[in-house]
């Protein structure tokens, strides 16, 4: 396959076999950010690799992943998750991290209430450093993580309320 353009984050491949088909690949970052120890990683890792460990080194900085989704026969998407550090959030790189991503997922691990106490503070600073070209907020989903352990669920079905208002 060879490039034959890009255009607003769409690239245009004509395939080898048949010059006459054009093959639409989508670039998307995704910001994936939280507290140190939410499951950041794990969660990434679980979703582009299909495996899963529960032992981890805190990510320094960001790390890097790619899935590619064959969303129908002429179009592929490549989801570039970032996986940003936990402690990021105080330091001055955000900003920088935060460049040109189009949806980001705010993980708090559901064993621990602080982490779900900084959410807010997580949006906002995605929210102040990083809009879509039209000016909007970028769309962003919260991830509820580590529901499998032994948690405390009443303060998250509160809170959640509470945020959701």
């Amino acid at each position: 396959m060879t490039y034959s353009g890009i255009n607003n984050g769409v690239q245009r491949r004509r395939l080898a076999t048949n010059s006459s088909i054009d093959k639409r690949e989508h670039l998307y970052k995704i910001l994936v950010i939280g507290e140190l120890g939410t499951g950041k990683t794990s969660i990434i890792k679980r979703y582009v690799h299909q495996f899963f460990s529960q032992h981890y080194r805190a990510t320094i900085g960001v790390d890097f992943a790619l899935k590619v989704l064959n969303w129908d026969n002429n179009t592929v998407i490549r989801l570039q998750l970032w996986d940003i550090a936990g402690q990021e959030r105080f330091g001055n790189m955000t900003r920088v991290y935060y460049k040109e991503a189009v949806g980001a997922f705010v993980v708090f691990d559901v064993t621990r209430s602080q982490t779900f106490d900084a959410v807010t503070k997580w949006k906002t600073d995605l929210d102040t450093k990083v809009t879509l070209a039209d000016g909007s907020p970028i769309p962003t989903v919260l991830l509820a993580n580590k529901v499998g352990q032994q948690a405390r669920l009443n303060f998250i079905i509160v809170d959640l309320t509470i945020l959701a208002d």
